[in-house]
């Protein structure tokens, strides 16, 4: 890929991009009549400027390149999400993500490694991608490479006791080249986070686990981009950048509606929300 730096990016061009994402997300499960389009949405400003926001260092036609920084998506449901986001990279043909949750499609409901190209990690049971991001920090140690992890976790995923094991080794092991993203939209399946289990003082939590803790707006490229870059240049430990979010960004009765986390909108309402979207974003 060309490279570009989170200096030159078109804020604007990269709006533009996640309001494309959003409404491939939408044709992809709808056609499929499943998947989590809410927790997708939520998600894709994020991945938007990670991948095109020249924050993420990647050859899509040479998605084993040594050097790439890796993106894993713990919270492995959003796979709509990381399908667009590859296919606009250019890792596989667009055509390929229609066929989402079709018997013996490689696009699955959950992202399996060795599927398609681009997809560094399967993912799905939660609380395990943090594992695997500091396993990848280890790995390239070994391997005298020098990139940087990225971890899409998601809110209720923090839950798993496994998150906080990796937290706690990614820290011992000093692992400066491991940045969280946490996607904060405050609901999971069954309800608010803070009545299901809460996860406050959540800030307070990872410092006490030995990291850098950055807080953004999920769906302001700009400050996306800059604290993006900020957890990039933290050194001798492991950064996260807490994202608030909303479920279902976007598309205003998703958003107003938790129930919507594994379901996917039918025709008439697909028409509904593609006008909002191509509306407002």
């Amino acid at each position: 890929m060309e490279e570009t730096t989170a200096e030159s990016v078109d804020i604007v061009a990269l709006r533009e991009i996640a309001r494309d994402m959003r409404l491939d997300i939408l044709d992809m499960t709808t056609k499929a009549g499943s998947g989590h389009a809410s927790s997708s949405w939520s998600a894709t400003d994020i991945v938007t400027a990670l991948f095109f926001g020249g924050v993420l260092r990647y050859r899509p036609d040479e998605a084993e390149w040594p050097e790439r920084d890796r993106f894993i998506m713990s919270k492995g449901h959003a796979a709509p999400l990381l399908y667009a986001i590859l296919a606009r990279a250019g890792y596989f043909e667009r055509e390929e993500i229609w066929r989402l949750r079709e018997i013996d499609s490689p696009v699955q409901g959950h992202p399996i490694q060795g599927k398609m190209p681009g997809v560094e990690a399967t993912t799905g049971s939660l609380g395990q991608g943090l594992s695997v991001g500091v396993g990848h920090v280890l790995g390239g140690r070994l391997n005298d490479l020098d990139y940087n992890i990225f971890v899409l976790l998601g809110d209720g995923e923090c839950e798993a006791g496994q998150i906080w094991e990796a937290a706690m080794s990614a820290a011992h092991f000093k692992a400066g080249n491991l940045i969280a993203i946490l996607d904060y939209n405050k609901y999971q399946e069954m309800g608010p986070i803070s009545r299901e289990m809460g996860l406050e003082p959540l800030v307070e939590k990872w410092q006490s686990f030995g990291w850098t803790v950055l807080e953004a707006d999920g769906h302001d490229m700009a400050d996306i981009l800059a604290k993006l870059e900020e957890a990039k240049a933290v050194q001798d430990q492991p950064a996260i950048v807490i994202a608030h979010t909303i479920k279902g960004k976007g598309v205003s009765f998703v958003e107003t509606d938790y129930t919507w986390h594994g379901r996917a909108l039918n025709q008439e309402q697909a028409v509904m929300a593609r006008e909002e979207l191509n509306a407002t974003w």
